[in-house]
């Protein structure tokens, strides 16, 4: 994988900065968002809660679009009602709201759909031509009369520009909004996302809303965007938990003249996989990003889910929380992962760095006084502010890097997850409160 551009910031206007720089809508895009303020009907509450209303429109309807969505069994209403958008002719645009996710209540497609009416009575389109998008609590009930009285506010907000606002509309428990893009010919790819807990891709408590102005068909890239989610979005894992509203949106307004599928497939890839790593910067309490990068697999598959299994346990989360180099717990994840799911390893094979260091191979552990302090200084190195400041400080990563050794290895996959801190436990036990 190649080598990321290092990126350093001092304060969150210096972050923002660098976002406006980045954010130039691809031509034929407008966006907008309003706030607005609601009481739950399903708790009282002493003061009204804050929602964003977010639109993301183009000029003229487009049939060159996408979408990928969560394969949670118990999916959101915007969810239902997007898988039959992918069937429509032509679409005009996504309507978001964060702060509910609109999931398994009893009027949910009612309400979204509801919502959609007065997007396509006040634009002059049709509801068809819109995907609904909602994230936020699960269970409760959408403030529809208050959402569909901001709807004229809304529409008439809509202006070109950058994609910031639509990316700090998005958030929930974000604390810094993801922006990412790429120049591709004479036009370009510029994607938002939004996530920060519950992130187990297919795809993650995330939506992401790709735009582009590079004349595509339709069928070409559905497909690109199917394989660039595989190895991004669906390569990222906080915490197991798959969202029930995961959505990645993509549309092309096609005014730039068309490259070739390499090319577009190998920009959006970067794209994807810079905001893939963004959300996992951004989970709760998030104290380090740990890159796990499995080779010598059967295949992508397996590899994939070694590297899942790595990130994903607690003991190793909770020790490169703790600036512990405590690996073997990173040996321990890989045999439990492989005793569990019938797949043959000789550890005699495996070999595992850690920051580069051989902490593992030929079968033995490869450690010392030296290395032991030497691990534990490349761990704070790596350290970003766990209370969550509203920018990212850097974008280093943990790096563990594993060789199964397989005898048909020719499968790789590299796997991006978070540490297991404090501030996790505390947002998520108090997410409501």
């Amino acid at each position: 994988m190649e080598k990321n551009k290092l990126e350093l910031y001092n304060s969150k206007e210096e972050y923002l900065k660098d976002l406006e720089k980045r954010g130039k809508l691809p031509e034929g895009f407008k966006t907008s968002v309003v706030s607005l303020e609601f009481f739950p009907a399903e708790r009282p509450v002493e003061k009204p809660l804050p929602m964003k209303l977010s639109l993301l429109m183009l000029d003229k309807p487009t049939s060159v679009f996408g979408a990928v969505f969560t394969r949670n069994k118990c999916p959101g209403a915007p969810v239902i009602i997007g898988k039959e958008r992918l069937l429509s002719d032509k679409v005009r645009g996504v309507i978001i709201n964060n702060k509910i996710s609109n999931v398994c209540t009893e009027t949910g497609v009612k309400d979204s759909n509801m919502l959609l009416e007065h997007l396509a009575k006040e634009t002059g389109c049709l509801p068809q031509e819109f995907f609904p998008s909602s994230t936020g609590i699960i269970g409760w009930q959408l403030p529809v009369k208050d959402m569909v009285q901001n709807i004229p506010r809304l529409v008439s907000a809509l202006a070109p520009g950058t994609g910031v606002n639509l990316a700090e509309g998005i958030m929930t428990t974000d604390t810094f909004p993801k922006l990412r893009s790429a120049e591709v010919g004479d036009g370009c790819i510029v994607a938002v996302a939004k996530g920060a807990g519950m992130i187990e891709p297919n795809m993650a408590t995330m939506l992401s809303f790709i735009m582009t102005d590079i004349s595509m068909e339709r069928d070409i890239i559905r497909d690109i965007l199917k394989r660039v989610v595989e190895k991004t979005y669906n390569s990222i894992s906080v915490d197991g938990d798959q969202s029930t509203s995961d959505t990645v949106i993509i549309m092309s307004s096609c005014e730039k003249k068309k490259v070739s599928e390499k090319e577009f497939e190998d920009a959006l890839y970067k794209v994807c996989l810079d905001l893939s790593v963004d959300i996992v910067r951004n989970s709760e309490g998030c104290g380090h990003v740990v890159k796990a990068s499995v080779t010598g697999a059967s295949d992508f598959e397996t590899a994939r889910n070694i590297g899942k299994a790595i990130v994903n346990s607690p003991l190793v989360s909770t020790a490169i929380f703790g600036n512990d180099p405590n690996v073997g717990r990173l040996l321990s994840s890989i045999g439990d992962y492989a005793g569990n799911n019938n797949i043959e390893l000789n550890k005699d094979k495996i070999s595992i760095s850690l920051g580069g260091d051989i902490v593992f191979e030929k079968g033995a552990f490869r450690l010392d006084q030296e290395k032991e302090l030497r691990l534990v200084h490349y761990l704070k190195s790596r350290v970003l502010d766990s209370d969550h400041k509203t920018f990212p400080e850097h974008n280093y990563t943990v790096n563990i890097d594993v060789n199964l050794g397989m005898s048909s290895g020719n499968g790789n996959a590299t796997v991006f997850g978070s540490d297991l801190s404090y501030g996790y436990v505390r947002e998520n036990a108090d997410y409501r409160s």
